[in-house]
């Protein structure tokens, strides 16, 4: 009963709200007016800052999440051997996943890449420039929040170095009777073994990447030219910010359409690349 009152009372009522709210022109303080379609129209057709948040997104999304996952896998094969260190290692490295979005972490990062920041004083150290915007520039800005994101593996570490231990030993030991070198026992045997577990990760990580706000609104507040707008933001923006709460979930119920499609087309692809053990 718990859970079935939460449930109601949290998730589906409120969306249920949401979706009646993207209907109509809603700013909070005034009862709610139906316009239909209006809100709809109006995003794909005349907003332009829609299509800057889309783009900025899209582009953190497609290059944090691939680089945030091969990091996390390279991690997980070095600390796959049990140590007297290593769940220390572990620890340090899951760390950042815990941290990284919160907004200590957001403005500490933002000092970082400050143009007086500790970034641009190391590169002084070696003769370099040291009043470079990173955060003012719009072929840098993105990048810094990616990296940010990439920093961020730990958790999908730690589920690699679960699914490395469940893989049989002795399909190793078969590969080394029969002469296989340790890139081929990688790809022949690790990395099919493993897909299972990229797959999860990939549309974990994924769905979050697309959820993105704490690193957009602290570290850039979208700037610079809306470069590093993410949706979530702009979407925040449009609720609190110009009282267009109708507008705001309109873009809410947008993006979880498109996430639920794109999360149907890779569970499409899974059968082509991801090995289902019998």
């Amino acid at each position: 009963m718990p859970f079935i009152i939460g449930f109601l009372v949290f998730l589906i009522i409120p969306m249920g709200m949401s979706l009646y709210y993207s209907f109509c022109d809603y700013d909070i303080l005034s009862p709610p007016v139906f316009t239909g379609l209006d809100n709809y129209i109006e995003i794909f057709t005349a907003d332009e800052t829609f299509w800057h948040s889309v783009k900025a997104t899209f582009l953190f999304v497609f290059v944090s999440v691939p680089l945030r996952l091969i990091f996390a896998l390279i991690v997980a094969l070095i600390l796959v051997k049990s140590t007297k260190a290593t769940g220390f290692y572990r620890a340090a490295y899951y760390l950042p996943s815990i941290l990284g979005g919160s907004v200590a972490v957001a403005v500490l990062w933002r000092r970082i890449f400050a143009t007086d920041g500790v970034l641009n004083s190391i590169l002084g150290m070696f003769g370099l420039d040291t009043q470079f915007a990173w955060l003012g520039n719009t072929k840098t800005a993105i990048w810094t929040l990616v990296l940010l994101a990439i920093w961020q593996f730990g958790s999908s570490m730690l589920i690699f170095l679960s699914a490395l231990k469940q893989i049989p030993r002795d399909l190793y030991e078969a590969a080394d009777v029969d002469g296989a070198n340790k890139f081929v026992k990688f790809f022949k045997i690790t990395l099919p073994l493993l897909t299972p577990t990229i797959f999860f990760n990939l549309v974990m990580q994924m769905i979050n990447g697309f959820l993105a706000f704490t690193q957009s609104l602290i570290i850039t507040d979208g700037k610079p030219m809306d470069s590093t707008l993410f949706y979530a933001v702009y979407m925040y923006r449009q609720a609190f910010s110009f009282n267009h709460a109708g507008y705001a979930s309109a873009m809410a119920w947008i993006m979880l359409l498109f996430i639920g499609l794109l999360t149907l087309l890779l569970f499409k692809t899974k059968k082509y690349w991801v090995y289902e053990q019998e």
